[in-house]
């Protein structure tokens, strides 16, 4: 009988309090609803989950050991069974022996949800996908806040996810929303 591909891991990314605190304009105001209907989903089916937390190197951050910033948001928290990794750059697999838990495992498959689109979930997809991942990005179950570009031009939080989207899109991931995610885990 052939060995059936693993499930897929759901990768949580930086959803924490901090970030949720931030007094910024953010896209994606339902993400963490989103996000909590796939998580939900994941452990109804037993399938992997794996939530990422930054830790600052810097003392005076909101995401520093002993914050509570760096707390995971209580309604998306990890279970006792949940590994948790830590990281303390954008990339989620740098440093982090996510790479290796997930080969021990058979997994070669990720479904990335958290925050924020043009960092941590940009820059976790496009290692993921170099590392030979197969890489499915939840886009309305990521978010980000508004930010200035290069020069200097103000830019809406919904221009910033979808140009880090638009980056993944095909050439690291395939993007797609949480309706189509379940639509298709249904199947």
């Amino acid at each position: 009988m052939p060995q059936l591909d693993p499930a897929p891991a759901l990768l949580l990314i930086d959803l924490q309090q901090g970030i949720r605190d931030l007094d910024r304009p953010r896209n994606n105001p339902q993400a963490e609803q989103r996000i909590g209907q796939l998580l939900a989903y994941w452990r109804a089916h037993e399938w992997p989950r794996v939530h990422i937390r930054h830790v600052s190197r810097q003392a005076d951050s909101v995401f520093a050991p002993g914050q509570p910033g760096a707390l995971f948001q209580e309604a998306l928290a990890p279970m006792a069974e949940e590994p948790v990794f830590d990281k303390n750059v954008t990339d989620a697999f740098c440093h982090s022996g996510l790479e290796r838990w997930l080969h021990v495992r058979g997994i070669r498959r990720l479904v990335i949800v958290g925050v924020a689109s043009e960092n941590s979930v940009e820059a976790t997809a496009r290692s993921a996908s170099c590392l030979g991942f197969a890489v499915q990005v939840v886009a309305d179950a990521c978010y980000t806040f508004a930010k200035s570009d290069y020069c200097g031009r103000p830019r809406s939080a919904e221009e910033v996810h979808d140009m880090a989207m638009a980056n993944l899109r095909d050439e690291y991931a395939e993007v797609l929303a949480t309706s189509a995610l379940l639509g298709c885990a249904r199947a």
